[in-house]
């Protein structure tokens, strides 16, 4: 039986967050957390599938229908994100749960594992980096040149990964068929990312990404001592994450399962089915369903 999704709204350390939820309140629980430049939108197809389960899916502060205060309102940081994030499932009695991230998600959900090394039961990896060598230079030269020197020729060449043909190109980069992704992922997202101040936030987070690498040892440490499951579902051509930062998973946990599809950065718009087919059995083995 399909669960009905509900649309949420709850309120973080005053922020307005918003979230998709379904399924029974007293299921095992997974969080979804989405990537740049999307929102919770990007699992609007995988949380019917997932029934049987506590599904919760957050926009993260900036991105979707939550709030987006302007930079010199807030902060953006992955750390504060998270925080926003743990707060959250605070306020939603979720203590213990497996995380699907992917991309931006990626390192707001490590920070959730070392902030509470119990929460996490299994991990789903889709395009969601947490090595070194998973990074792809040629997409990330404008960022990484970004945050050695804020200069405003950097931040003009930045500023056009916001653009529509920008946000376009990574849904269908890698997708063989680009007639399987649907025009209102890059339009639903250039419309979020189009909102006065956004963009200012955008280049804010840019900036912080380079606090994430540095975190990457605590997290695999965490892998290791405690072997939590971890299924990497990668598509092998995405511009930013490559298939090595899927394979490495392998080395910190025994319980590593990694699947690489013909595909790019938004793997479920042009992979869904068999995506939430290989996280339901991974699931049914490591959180089972009631």
């Amino acid at each position: 039986m399909t669960e009905t999704v509900h649309y949420r709204y709850a309120t973080v350390q005053g922020q307005r967050l918003f979230y998709r939820e379904a399924g029974p309140a007293d299921a095992p629980v997974v969080v979804l957390l989405h990537g740049f430049p999307t929102s919770s939108f990007m699992f609007r197809n995988l949380i019917p599938q997932l029934d049987g389960y506590r599904v919760i899916a957050p926009d993260h502060l900036g991105f979707g229908f939550s709030d987006a205060p302007a930079v010199q309102e807030f902060d953006y940081t992955f750390d504060a994100l998270a925080e926003l994030t743990a707060g959250l499932l605070e306020q939603l009695n979720v203590h213990r749960y497996a995380v699907y991230a992917q991309d931006y998600g990626a390192p707001i959900a490590w920070r959730l594992a070392l902030r509470d090394p119990d929460a996490i039961s299994a991990v789903i990896s889709q395009n969601g980096n947490a090595y070194d060598e998973g990074f792809v230079a040629d997409g990330w030269q404008g960022i990484w040149a970004y945050q050695r020197e804020q200069t405003p020729q950097n931040e003009a060449a930045l500023r056009q990964v916001l653009t529509l043909d920008a946000v376009r190109w990574q849904y269908v980069t890698g997708v063989a068929d680009e007639s399987v992704v649907s025009p209102d992922t890059w339009r639903h997202d250039y419309a979020h990312l189009s909102r006065p101040g956004n963009a200012e936030v955008q280049l804010k987070l840019f900036l912080d990404y380079a606090n994430n690498p540095p975190m990457y040892p605590a997290f695999h440490e965490w892998l290791r001592s405690r072997q939590v499951p971890v299924l990497a579902v990668w598509g092998k051509y995405d511009p930013f994450f490559g298939p090595d930062g899927a394979r490495a998973f392998e080395r910190d946990t025994a319980n590593a399962e990694v699947h690489l599809f013909e595909g790019g950065h938004f793997l479920l718009e042009s992979a869904g089915d068999e995506v939430a087919a290989l996280i339901r059995k991974f699931l049914s083995r490591h959180a089972p369903a009631a």
